[in-house]
């Protein structure tokens, strides 16, 4: 890698050679209202970044540009399924969050609050994120598509005062009623939640409760003649707290700073993105998921760019919606999700061709693996190796990418299937379960060697099961949960969660490799596996594949699948079974639930399903399995290999 990109390599080991010095020059791309004191403090697991240093994570991201002459500037662009459109320059983004912040101030809220967000991806909601961390209050996001039991569980956890929800939200041309679970959940907390901001979207009829609801004209009433100032805040004073979006029943709170979750956001912004205030940006995720928080909202904005925000389906009310909205807004980078490539598949190139897409600089993915035959689609055929398309890794626990290839710095050759390399600063190894060294291209748990800026330092109300989840697996390192290895080059390959690896016969096989091998196959559009108990192998690969329209199940394309995963990956992935289905069971952040598929075949509870995107993947795994299950008991399951 010398030889390809020398200026990454210098960066990378000027990172090694003196972290803090490296962070520190980072650190000053930044506006502080007073230095730190103190670059980093390490006792292990408890770490602190720029102590001391006063910052604004919302006045950076507005009031500072606003200050410098860039209050005409587009900021926010949103958009939803309906057509309705609305841009924000950045004076006109900076008055609304004063009125919200005034507001919230009219309500109560004070340094420290916790206040939730239960709003789908609208203006109004990005408001209330920036309002909230600009009075010092800390906010909690909450997906709107969750049911009253996460969101109860979340604003528990949270301890949450303030409630600002809306009463509805848009998904594939229907309209989702919000309230309804709203009270639900509000009915679980025991009076928790003292006031409930409604912004209404329909003729819903709901009587506002006196002394707890108030619509959000009368919220923003409250402000006036209030003060809506920014308040500075110690660099590691939080600026929010979000669930972790992973596929684990038990939601952990990640917290994330003023100070170092800017820093950390910024800087990748800039290194792996190349993000610039020319750039229209759009983030194709959900403000609930941490995607939302640091590439939707606070880096485009604290890079001076223009963010879009979209609501709803990128297939409604067609496939042509995504391409569209890069034509009519001349999008220069994309940030997406390997769930929605694989979706957009589907549907063939033909939507594609029929819009403009040379605005289009680059492409990022992340999420899930972007397996290599989802990325040679986007790369060859709709994008016809135009742009690069970019895999990365990242969590929400980290703020922002950990893992790329960075294309701000100087882009390395593309290796599909590969997350790319540990970006400067980011200290990331592949060990054992006990804690030694794995040698290149030898499986093991993906780690990180040292804190560094975005990193959470704790879990909210829970520091023992940060400490005892993130740290203490291996004494010393921050476990990722993650699988992978390292090649010799330094590019990351990622192969699942740590604790999804199937072991057949003594070999370890990891659920992205096989996933990926079904996805070579035409017919193919999402697949997600899982291992079952065999009393011969250990275990075999239990397959759940949704197929491409004009695609039917038959005994012909079970072989086919067969013989496409062992020429790819060999004798050593034993196809157990392949169960059809039309959808998988994903959260709504567009990660598998493997949890679930081990539950089916084990006829147990799956558990917490309340982050699932469509409840009914459950059953209809279940009934694919009971299914298989009939044919296998009539096979007598010869040879391990269902057909």
């Amino acid at each position: 890698m010398e030889a390809v990109n020398p200026i990454i390599r210098r960066w990378q080991h000027e990172a090694a050679d003196d972290a803090e010095g490296f962070w520190a020059r980072a650190a000053a791309q930044v506006h502080w209202f007073r230095p730190w004191d103190q670059v980093f403090t390490w006792d292990p697991p408890g770490f602190r970044w720029f102590s001391g240093a006063q910052t604004n994570l919302s006045f950076n991201a507005l009031d500072y540009h606003v200050a410098r002459g860039w209050g005409g500037h587009a900021a926010l662009i949103t958009e939803d399924e309906r057509g309705e459109r609305r841009v924000y320059t950045y004076a006109q983004l900076q008055h609304a969050v004063a009125q919200v912040a005034a507001a919230l101030r009219g309500l109560g809220v004070q340094r420290g609050d916790r206040v939730g967000i239960y709003m789908p991806t609208c203006a109004e909601a990005i408001i209330a994120m920036l309002a909230t961390a600009r009075i010092g209050a800390i906010h909690l996001v909450v997906f709107a598509g969750f049911g009253s039991g996460a969101l109860a569980e979340r604003l528990r956890l949270a301890g949450a005062r303030v409630l600002l929800t809306a009463d509805a939200t848009w998904r594939k041309g229907r309209t989702v009623p919000l309230l309804p679970i709203v009270d639900a959940a509000l009915a679980q907390l025991e009076g928790l939640v003292e006031r409930v901001v409604v912004l209404r979207r329909t003729a819903d009829a709901r009587a506002m409760r006196p002394g707890r609801d108030l619509d959000w004209d009368a919220f923003l009433a409250l402000g006036v003649g209030r003060d809506g100032a920014h308040v500075a805040m110690e660099a590691n004073e939080p600026a929010f707290i979000l669930a972790t979006s992973g596929t684990t029943a038990s939601p952990k709170l990640a917290v994330h700073s003023h100070g170092a979750y800017q820093v950390g956001i910024r800087s990748a912004a800039a290194w792996c993105f190349g993000l610039q205030p020319t750039d229209v940006w759009w983030s194709t995720s959900d403000i609930g998921w941490i995607v939302g928080h640091s590439y939707i909202v606070y880096a485009p904005l604290l890079a001076g760019a223009t963010t879009i925000a979209f609501e709803g389906a990128l297939d409604h009310p067609g496939p042509e919606t995504f391409y569209r909205i890069i034509e009519e807004n001349r999008v220069s980078g994309i940030f997406t999700s390997p769930t929605a490539v694989r979706m957009l598949m589907r549907y063939g190139t033909e939507p594609a061709r029929a819009h403009d897409l040379a605005s289009v600089a680059r492409v990022f993915c992340a999420g899930e693996l972007l397996n290599p035959p989802a990325w040679e689609w986007f790369q060859k055929e709709v994008f016809q190796d135009r742009i690069p398309v970019i895999d990365h890794w990242w969590q929400t626990e980290t703020g922002g990418p950990v893992v790329g290839n960075p294309y701000g710095l100087g882009l390395l050759p593309i290796k599909p299937g590969s997350a790319g390399v540990p970006l400067p600063g980011y200290a990331v190894a592949v060990m054992t379960p006990e804690g030694q060294p794995c040698a290149p291209n030898e499986q093991g748990i993906v780690v990180i060697q040292r804190p560094f800026p975005g990193l959470t330092p704790t879990i909210w109300g829970d520091p023992e099961r940060y400490a005892a989840e993130y740290w203490q697996r291996i004494p010393g390192v921050y476990v990722t949960g993650d699988s992978g290895a390292i090649d010799e080059d330094g590019y990351v390959w990622f192969s699942g969660r740590a604790d999804e690896i199937i072991k057949v016969a003594g070999h370890r096989v990891g659920t992205a490799e096989v996933e990926s091998a079904f996805l070579r196959h035409p017919a193919v559009a999402e697949a997600g596996v899982t291992g079952r108990p065999d009393p011969v192998r250990g275990e075999v690969i239990s397959a759940f594949i949704a197929l491409k329209p004009g695609w039917e199940p038959s005994a012909l394309l079970k072989s086919e699948l067969l013989g496409t995963v062992r020429q790819e990956l060999g004798p050593v992935a034993v196809i157990g079974e392949i169960n059809f289905v039309s959808t998988l069971p994903k959260t709504r952040s567009g990660k598998i639930m493997r949890r679930v598929f081990r539950a089916v075949i084990a006829d147990q509870d799956p558990g917490d399903v309340s982050t699932i995107e469509d409840e009914g993947s459950v059953e209809e795994a279940r009934a694919a399995w009971q299914r298989m299950r009939a044919e296998l008991a009539g096979a007598g399951d010869a040879d391990g290999s269902a057909m």
